[in-house]
């Protein structure tokens, strides 16, 4: 289930991230800048400015204007005119501001501007119903004032203005929907991990284990490098866990799962009103792990305009939020994986060379689990305990052939993929009984070889299975194995298990395949 999530998620983010590369949020920006300067000769005004509500609605900010540079202007909705527009979605004009008090009068003082004439419109939301924000025009030239021609005009604008700020407010709370499940899935992944065991028992993990215990000891960095699901964060925290920094946080971030426009606010944190939606200042990851440990998964999607930036973390140990001069100081720990190797990423000219050198200060490559037969058993009874305890459920163990079936698959998606095929038997076998092959999921059946199961003597002969049973599985098995060969050709597997197509049809209906 988590993995299915796990993918939905990568590809929802994938395409957030291509819909971002062409139509950003600085290209929305972009977007209001360009209305506002073309705004005020087309009205034959002095000035322009855009506002939204805020996040509460208890304000609005002057999103973009002229005259007001990067600053923004928060107006009361009580008080100002662009609130008033606002609150009654109705337009605003007054043409003799030098004799009324309100908001305009502070605004004047900031910016310096003698405010004498406006015309405000509210911008209303697609359907028409909410009002997310105004936009407003200031001193019609030779004081003339702005009348209904005017005020027509300035409505039409807002409806196609209306359609930006939309999209701006539905990218922002996508992404920050994106991000916040991101984090849960981590969560949940991290979790799940906890109850993976770094089995040790092969010789090959015992070595890395080592390795391991060794670098958790001294403060350098780390490159984990291993396929997917061979228990890279497992072994990152294994080490954070034996280092001086322990008691400290571990942060984990996925490099693949974040937008790359979203990449340095997420790391280095943002000021309020740094980007549209940016309603508070947020500290970034990397202050969260200052302290204790970064683990940085996928690092080999880490964009190049972003190396420059880890580089200097790495040299200086210093960075700046998004939208402020600050400098923080950061003291931490990264600790970096991968599934592909980063030297072929810096020939490729996809990966700085001075960054690559900076982490691979010690790297731990970690064995995918068909490489380490011995440590398969044992997995499987630990796996095994904690779902029966999980589940509530009570069961025999394993049959000869089920394990003999295990050690023979490559497992493309090694311990994480074991873990889920065993929660699949257990839910799928009776109390009291053993886990049997004919419970396996297809997938696994039909990526084990031909030979592990058609040779006389193999997994199917002898053991706890009754003859039928034993029939039954290896029919399963050599379905399975036709259906692939044959890119799921139910005529052509028919033909190579020697059968009629209705005679596989049945069987496929009899073992719900």
């Amino acid at each position: 289930m988590i993995e299915s999530i796990s993918r939905s998620l990568g590809e929802l983010q994938a395409r957030l991230d291509r819909v971002n590369r062409t139509w950003g949020v600085d290209k929305h920006e972009h977007f209001l800048e360009f209305f506002v300067r073309i705004v005020p000769p087309l009205m034959a005004a002095e000035r322009c400015a855009v506002f939204i509500l805020d996040s509460e609605g208890t304000g609005v900010l002057s999103k973009v204007g002229t005259g007001i540079g990067e600053s923004e202007i928060a107006a009361p909705l009580e008080g100002s005119i662009v609130g008033r527009a606002i609150s009654t979605g109705d337009r605003v004009t007054e043409n003799n501001l030098s004799k009324s008090t309100g908001f305009h009068q502070v605004t004047d003082e900031q910016t310096g501007f003698v405010s004498r004439s406006v015309l405000c419109v509210p911008i209303r939301g697609a359907t028409g119903a909410q009002i997310s924000g105004a936009i407003q025009v200031l001193n019609k030239e030779r004081d003339a004032g702005f009348d209904e021609e005017d005020a027509r005009l300035l409505e039409e604008i807002a409806s196609f203005l209306s359609r930006a700020l939309d999209n701006i407010l539905i990218n922002g709370e996508i992404l920050d929907l994106s991000r916040k499940l991101e984090q849960e899935l981590s969560r949940t992944r991290t979790a799940e991990m906890a109850d993976a065991p770094l089995v040790t028992h092969s010789t090959a993990m015992a070595r890395v284990m080592e390795e391991a215990r060794l670098v958790s000891e001294t403060p350098v960095n780390v490159v984990i490098q291993g396929e997917n699901g061979t228990g890279k964060e497992l072994l990152a925290r294994f080490i954070h866990d034996g280092s001086e920094r322990r008691e400290r946080p571990f942060v984990a971030v996925n490099c693949a799962a974040i937008p790359e426009n979203l990449m340095e606010s997420e790391f280095f944190g943002y000021e309020k009103g740094a980007f549209t939606g940016a309603a508070a200042s947020r500290r970034g990851r990397l202050l969260e792990a200052s302290g204790g440990t970064l683990f940085l998964d996928e690092i080999a999607d880490l964009p190049l305009s972003m190396q420059p930036k880890f580089l200097r973390v790495l040299q200086e140990g210093e960075g700046s939020p998004l939208g402020s001069n600050r400098i923080e100081r950061y003291d931490l720990r990264i600790i970096c994986a991968s599934n592909r190797e980063l030297r072929q990423a810096v020939e490729e000219g996809r990966f700085r060379e001075d960054l690559y050198y900076r982490l691979f200060t010690v790297l731990l490559r970690l064995p995918p689990l068909r490489e380490r037969h011995e440590d398969i058993a044992p997995l499987c009874q630990t796996f095994l305990s904690e779902v029966c305890e999980r589940f509530g459920k009570k069961l025999n163990g394993f049959s000869n052939e089920l394990l003999t079936l295990f050690e023979a698959c490559p497992w493309p998606g090694n311990v994480r993929q074991l873990q889920h095929e065993i929660e699949r038997l257990v839910a799928l076998t009776p109390t009291g009984q053993l886990l049997q092959p004919q419970n396996c999921s297809p997938e696994l059946l039909t990526s084990v070889p031909a030979s592990a199961h058609a040779q006389e003597g193999g997994e199917f002969a002898g053991g706890e299975l009754a003859i039928p049973a034993r029939v039954e599985a290896l029919e399963r098995v050599l379905i399975g194995r036709a259906l692939g060969d044959t890119g799921g050709n139910k005529a052509r597997a028919a033909a190579l298990l020697g059968i009629t197509r209705q005679g596989l049809y049945k069987k496929l209906r009899r073992y719900g395949l």
